[in-house]
């Protein structure tokens, strides 16, 4: 009896008990669908954390301005700038394991255009802030150290600024004003979009350094080399480590600090935090895949238990063909395929509502998933599998049933 046969009377039987079947199937179908609908939210996260490692740049370490401790009070972390242009130098001259470093000062302000006005970061920047960052400019050009040393009034402008602040119109070459300062726009920002801690990467205007310092945000005469923070790229992947050492035992050698104090700033390393937030997103999605495949084969027994109860409705079936020549592998084959053909239909029916999951998933939790093709196939697979081993005890029993005993089942 070949194979198509085989298909054909397994589908006959199906028919014939219909519900019992679409209720055997359930189990498959909401296992399958689990599978692809829970490995879809955590391939998204997953996915979602490595955009937020690309958005940050390259191998990029960052140094902020520190606590200090005075009389006896301690100042809050960054309250005080306690870096300087000087060390971003000394960093990239004399750590062997970074590549470029940037200065950075930070603060908000009120930009205006026409009728039109926006609040929004004014970061001041050197040119190499950039390339560590991995910011692309659309249209126009970036500014130079040129601009940065005559201070000269140049902005570039990310692309929430431009869409809030010139409604659909090219700001390359218009004057803003920044806290009523004149400023002419070189270039637009390409989009990078939300950081991993909610903030608008897009949000943002960049200046050159001294600008930012002489002209709007404003610094201190005692200490006008002083920066917020330092933005450090490692030559490597491999070297984020070294860089950050060396950048630590540095600037502690520069600002003469004891063995027994604190540093006065604070390193992060960016990549190492999101390393391990992509870690945890694969491993939550690897944990709600195996929890969802509980269900394939929680479907598997209902598929056994469905197939013994077939075999003991079928005995006299069963005896007959015996008697007149079946083989025991044709009955096993019948009883497979049957169970086979449950597994299979409820596979297809869960990957479709899978797929369905996921993307109501997405729209209504706004929650990023990614359907993979890999945990497609592989819970059809598996529900395949599942068919074969539940279904297998089943289809031996029938098989080797005693042909007498069998026709005189009552």
């Amino acid at each position: 009896m070949n194979l198509f046969i085989n298909v054909r009377i397994a589908l006959r039987a199906l028919r014939v008990n219909r519900l019992r079947s679409a209720l055997t199937m359930l189990g498959i179908i909401i296992g399958v669908a689990a599978v692809i609908a829970m490995v879809a939210v955590g391939s998204g996260a997953t996915a979602y954390i490595q955009e937020q490692i690309r958005s940050i740049g390259s191998n990029v370490i960052l140094v902020l301005s520190g606590s200090t401790t005075s009389g006896g009070m301690r100042v809050g972390a960054g309250s005080i700038m306690t870096l300087s242009e000087d060390d971003a130098k000394a960093i990239a001259g004399e750590c062997p394991a970074v590549a470029l470093t940037a200065s950075s000062i930070r603060g908000t302000g009120q930009v205006v255009l026409g009728n039109n006005n926006w609040s929004t970061v004014i970061q001041g920047v050197t040119p190499e802030y950039l390339d560590i960052r991995e910011f692309q400019v659309l249209s126009g050009r970036s500014f130079t150290w040129q601009d940065v040393d005559g201070a000269t009034k140049v902005a570039l402008v990310g692309n929430t600024v431009v869409e809030n602040l010139f409604g659909g119109n090219n700001p390359v070459g218009q004057i803003i004003r920044i806290k009523r300062v004149p400023f002419t726009v070189l270039g637009t920002l390409a989009p990078k979009g939300q950081s991993a801690w909610g903030q608008d990467q897009d949000d943002v205007i960049l200046i050159p350094i001294s600008t930012a310092k002489r002209k709007v945000l404003g610094v201190s005469h005692a200490n006008a080399r002083a920066v917020g923070a330092i933005v450090v790229q490692a030559r490597g992947p491999t070297m984020m480590k070294d860089a950050e050492e060396q950048v630590v035992a540095l600037l502690r050698q520069r600002h003469r600090l004891q063995p027994e104090e604190d540093n006065d700033f604070t390193v992060r390393n960016l990549v190492e935090v999101f390393s391990a937030q992509e870690q945890s997103a694969r491993v939550m999605s690897i944990l709600l895949g195996a929890i969802a495949s509980v269900s394939l084969v929680v479907g598997g027994i209902g598929i056994m238990n469905i197939m013994l109860v077939s075999v003991t409705e079928r005995t006299r079936e069963i005896g007959l063909r015996l008697a007149v020549g079946a083989r025991a592998r044709d009955i096993l084959t019948q009883f497979l395929v049957e169970a086979v053909t449950l597994s299979l239909i409820g596979g297809l029916i869960g990957i479709a509502l899978g797929l369905g999951a996921s993307v109501l998933v997405s729209y209504l939790a706004q929650w990023s998933t990614l359907i993979s093709g890999g945990a497609v196939v592989m819970a059809f697979a598996f529900s395949a599998l599942v068919g074969i081993g539940f279904g297998y005890y089943p289809a031996r029993k029938a098989a080797f049933l005693d042909p007498i005993e069998a026709l005189r089942y009552e």
